[in-house]
């Protein structure tokens, strides 16, 4: 596969910006509180007085209650996408499964004290979203734009067709989802073995172990010969070897 282009940085926000998405933010987080605490029952008003600020001013930023935690959420996964992005492409770059897994965990691993917080209240929202359709909704959305956003990245990493950049998006995200719920109802820590970061880990080589455009076997997936014909060394090793990677003996 020829190398790939870099992407090219992204211009930084306005100072104006960064102080909308600093309130945005502020909002969300005081929402994604108020969710967990007293679920469907919240109000816009109530957000808007706890965050200090008009109810005028947070239906400028957001027309449900339910889409001002959005900031919050979508925060880890925008995260998680940028890291992936700046991953290098090429032949000699890591298999794009490995990329994925490291991008991942680095996401849902907590830097400091407000990422930590960040997840806890992560948690605290999906604990309240059984009672909650629309809350759910917005969770699924998030992850749905996430996917969204893959697409364009995978492909430049994989190289792949429409087809099987799609999957790959698909499958990566949805193991971010999953490996965040299934932590999430839980009371385990935002990190350790059994953490965010751990779990995505495992979700990821489980969703993404039979796709060979992420691990780079759709490059190497043998010795050509005469006629085009395959030679017993494939990427599952060499007769008598079990799967690749394993280092197991074959039958």
């Amino acid at each position: 596969m020829p190398s790939a282009p870099e992407p090219a940085p992204l211009p930084r926000p306005s100072l104006t910006a960064r102080r909308k998405a600093e309130t945005q933010l502020e909002i969300a987080r005081t929402a994604a509180a108020l969710f967990a605490e007293r679920g469907a029952a919240v109000t816009a008003d109530e957000i808007a007085r706890t965050s200090g600020v008009a109810l005028r001013t947070f239906y400028r930023y957001f027309r449900t209650k339910e889409e001002a935690v959005v900031p919050l959420l979508a925060g880890g996964v925008r995260e998680w996408v940028d890291d992936l992005a700046a991953s290098p492409a090429g032949p000699d770059a890591p298999p794009a499964c490995e990329a994925l897994e490291r991008a991942a965990r680095r996401a849902l691993t907590p830097a400091d004290a407000p990422a930590a917080e960040s997840l806890d209240l992560t948690r605290g929202l999906l604990r309240a979203m059984p009672g909650d359709p629309a809350l759910r909704a917005v969770w699924h959305r998030v992850h749905h734009d996430a996917e969204e956003a893959l697409v364009p990245v995978l492909e430049r990493l994989t190289g792949a067709g429409p087809l099987e950049v799609r999957l790959a998006a698909a499958a990566a995200n949805t193991a971010m989802r999953v490996a965040v719920e299934q932590w999430a109802a839980g009371d385990e820590p935002p990190d350790g073995p059994r953490g965010p970061a751990a779990l995505v880990a495992r979700s990821m080589r489980a969703l993404t172990a039979g796709m060979p455009e992420l691990t780079g076997a759709h490059g190497r997936s043998g010795t050509r010969g005469r006629g085009g014909k395959t030679s017993g060394r494939t990427a599952r090793g060499r007769r008598g070897d079990g799967p690749a990677g394993t280092g197991k003996p074959g039958r």
